[in-house]
């Protein structure tokens, strides 16, 4: 029997652009879930400037800024949610590696797969006060109160604008239509 730890907590990850330019998403995704993340919620996206500048709003005075908003926003990112054990984004944030590629230890996302600081692959919220704001303003209608283990069915919110998958069948709920997650097949 494989151990699976009480899932308490969520972070947001981002595939970002260059990620998925580069067909690592089944990669990045497969590192966290062999660590024994589950995967609770994915969009394939491009994220507008709007939503990028406010995602990126602590960074607007920086001189980066633009470069930034125009990178998360030129081609399509893998937006996800990723369920955990307490503290889920500190284990994020390790498997990441730190921001600047050429840093990252080998082992990481970034040491692993990456060169420049400016197209690093992943963002992973870096705080719990963080991950909150980032799933509401990315998924709002994802309820991101703390769950039970959830199941390995993937879910699709009925009634939300635009679907929110996920593998919480009976544990996720669309805050639009309060109604819980139906579980559907792949094939569906």
């Amino acid at each position: 029997m494989r151990y699976r730890a009480r899932l308490v907590d969520r972070t947001l990850v981002i595939v970002k652009p260059d990620g998925v330019e580069r067909r690592l998403c089944g990669e990045i995704l497969g590192r966290l879930e062999a660590k024994g993340l589950t995967l609770a919620a994915a969009e394939l996206r491009t994220i507008t400037v709007e939503v990028a500048e406010r995602h990126y709003a602590e960074h607007a005075e920086r001189p980066f800024f633009g470069d930034l908003v125009a990178f998360i926003t030129r081609s399509p990112a893998l937006v996800t949610v990723v369920e955990g054990p307490e503290n889920t984004w500190k284990i994020v944030r390790t498997l990441m590696g730190t921001t600047n590629p050429q840093e990252a230890a080998p082992g990481t996302i970034r040491g692993d797969l990456a060169i420049e600081l400016t197209e690093n692959l992943i963002h992973g919220s870096d705080s719990p006060e963080s991950a909150a704001r980032e799933i509401a303003l990315f998924f709002p209608e994802l309820d991101c109160a703390p769950r039970a283990p959830t199941s390995a069915r993937p879910a699709v919110a009925r009634g939300a604008k635009r679907p929110v998958f996920g593998l919480s069948a009976g544990h996720l709920h669309c805050r639009p239509c309060a109604e819980a997650v139906r579980p559907v097949a792949w094939w569906e």
